[in-house]
C-alpha cells in the first residue's frame, strides 16, 4: 500500500529473487515513460522502494503521482 512519506507517494515491493525484481523494475519504467512521470527508486536484490513526487509542482504530491501509482499496483 502507498504511504504519504515526507512530501512523496512511497511503497515497498519485495519478490522472490532479483530477477524477479528486476523484471518489475522494467515493467514500471515502461509505464513511467508512457506516463511521462518518472519516480525516485532503488533495488536491492529482491527489494524495489519506490517515492513518487511531482517535481515541477513543488516537490509535492499531486493527481500525476496517484496515477502512476495506481497503474503500478495495476502490474502486481
Amino acid at each position: 500500500m502507498w504511504q504519504k512519506q515526507d512530501s512523496s507517494l512511497y511503497r515497498s515491493f519485495v519478490f522472490r529473487d532479483f530477477s524477479e525484481a528486476f523484471a518489475f523494475m522494467l515493467r514500471v519504467a515502461l509505464l513511467a515513460e508512457a506516463h511521462n512521470h518518472h519516480p525516485t527508486w532503488t533495488n536491492s536484490w529482491n527489494k524495489v522502494e519506490i517515492w513518487l513526487a511531482t517535481h515541477d509542482a513543488g516537490d509535492t504530491v499531486t493527481e500525476k503521482d496517484r496515477k502512476l501509482a495506481r497503474a503500478i499496483d495495476q502490474l502486481l
